[in-house]
């Protein structure tokens, strides 16, 4: 019944920007933590960020921190990732995520296993 789906991904040069966005339909996203996952071909899938229910507290990986940014438009029902200076290895297929429990807290140690619905994904390609 939910159902998330990105845009937003293509190709980039190294130093530019890129914006995701995940609209999520069928079902509530306003009650659920948020995060964006990233898989590289080969590579195991890993997470880029997490916010919470209420958009107060968010979290990054080492690699993003400072570069990329999360947020969310409850009333929209959406979910961003702002993305700038991107490098040749943020190169990989984006995805977003819903939490399995509704207002559950985020952390850095937050795991695949506890987001219950998936978007597609969308390729970011970033060119050196």
């Amino acid at each position: 019944q939910v159902q998330l789906v990105e845009s937003g991904g293509g190709l980039v040069q190294a130093g530019g920007s890129l914006r995701l966005s995940c609209a999520a339909s069928g079902g509530a996203f306003s009650r659920y933590g948020g995060g964006w996952f990233r898989q590289a071909p080969g590579k195991e899938r890993e997470l880029i960020c997490v916010i919470s229910w209420d958009g107060r507290r968010a979290f990054y990986a080492d690699s993003v921190k400072g570069r990329f940014t999360i947020s969310r438009d409850n009333a929209k029902n959406t979910v961003d990732l702002q993305m700038n200076n991107l490098k040749s290895e943020d190169t990989a297929v984006y995805y977003c995520a819903r939490h399995g429990t509704p207002f559950a807290a985020v952390s850095p140690r937050s795991s695949p296993r506890d987001f219950m619905h998936w978007g597609q994904g969308t390729q970011v390609t970033v060119s050196s």
